[in-house]
């Protein structure tokens, strides 16, 4: 194995290749980045029997062959490398790295002890990446973290022809992302359970082509398993992960369909009140939000304890309320909304609370968050 590409496109293919390595390795083979040269280029990879990365890229090849050595120190070798072409050749049971007047000799590991990466399910269609990428931040929001609950670590993706919904939940809080694409087959309807983390790295990773493409088995051969692909800098990028096992809940009948009461108020404002007024706020405490008259005034702290108190406009279509909630999950709520105003509807104190951006008339935004109240210290 011999071959010579650019430092910028290596150590960017081999960053990303090399984020999705396992931090405990169940054998030590899966720390390792499989680097293989071919006639046709270069393509490093990486698994770990649940997701798998692949980066092909263009390199001149003088011999062909394969190596396996160990991922983040490649990653961090390339990371500090000079801005000249680099030279990797594999001699017995080490690989040479040159760059300018830098070089490095790696050890191998066995390259037949590692596993084969799985192949991509047939492609579903595609997507506008930065749109995507965008959809799936909003979404993985409300994912819960839980490994005692997996089910809840992942992001529900749901087909259905030309459109796709992003849905999660960690108990206490719901996010649902709408969005438009471009399927191979426009009647189709898919569904898959992906792993949160996983969905949120991958989505923010294929930005750099316009568009990424999805790939998701309905039954039969791949299925289980979901892919993106996308261009990159000198090539292309290909991530699969696992789908996770059970039962995603049926929380779409969880939005209300009427509400008592909707209050409009500047985002900008809110975010900024609820950092403040929750200063003072004990952990696990609500803030609490009371809406009347045009005004919505924050509290916490209560008794003996630090107190803080703050009002800002609000536009209140309704009748009063008065609720709290979670000053931290209101927050990670309000911060992925992209509009300037925010719409808060409620039922009932008591009852969950849905936020959204307040968008133009002939506009909607997609993207809508629900919260649960937490009780209010007396």
């Amino acid at each position: 194995m011999k071959f010579r590409v650019e430092r910028d496109v290596l150590a960017d293919a081999v960053a990303w290749a090399a984020r999705s390595l396992p931090v405990r390795p169940s054998v030590p083979v899966l720390a390792g980045l499989l680097i293989e040269a071919t006639d046709e280029g270069l393509v490093l990879s990486t698994f770990d029997y649940e997701t798998s990365a692949r980066a092909t890229l263009k390199a001149d090849v003088a011999g062909e062959g394969r190596a396996l050595v160990s991922g983040r120190l490649l990653a961090d070798i390339c990371r500090s490398l000079p801005a000249k072409p680099v030279e990797m050749v594999l001699d017995g049971a080490r690989v040479s790295l040159t760059c300018g007047s830098a070089r490095f000799s790696l050890q191998t590991m066995p390259v037949d002890d590692y596993p084969t990466l799985p192949d991509m399910p047939a492609a579903s269609g595609t997507v506008q990446s930065d749109v995507f990428a965008h959809a799936v931040a909003q979404a993985v929001t409300a994912a819960g973290r839980d490994d005692m609950l997996p089910v809840l670590t992942g992001v529900r993706i749901e087909i259905e022809g030309a459109s796709i919904s992003l849905l999660a939940t960690d108990r206490f809080r719901l996010s649902q992302r709408e969005l438009g694409w471009d399927p191979r087959t426009p009647d189709e309807t898919l569904a898959a359970l992906v792993p949160a983390k996983v969905l949120g790295d991958t989505a923010k990773s294929l930005t750099s082509g316009s568009e990424v493409t999805i790939a998701l088995a309905a039954t039969g051969s791949g299925e289980g398993i979901i892919g993106f692909e996308g261009a990159a800098p000198g090539g292309v990028r290909r991530t699969t992960t696992r789908l996770l096992d059970g039962e995603f809940p049926k929380v779409r009948s969880l939005f209300p369909a009427e509400h008592l009461t909707i209050a409009t108020v500047d985002k900008a404002a809110l975010i900024e009140s609820v950092k403040r007024v929750a200063l003072v706020a004990e952990r696990n405490t609500a803030v609490q939000l009371m809406f009347s008259d045009g005004v919505l005034t924050l509290d916490a702290g209560s008794g003996d304890e630090a107190q803080a108190s703050e009002s800002i406009e609000a536009q209140i279509d309704g009748e009063d309320i008065t609720t709290g909630f979670n000053p931290q999950f209101l927050l990670d709520g309000l911060g992925a909304i992209d509009e300037p105003i925010v719409e808060l509807a409620f039922t009932q104190a008591s009852k969950p609370v849905v936020i959204s951006g307040k968008a133009d008339a002939d506009a909607d935004s997609g993207f809508r968050y629900l919260l649960m109240p937490r009780r209010l210290l007396s």
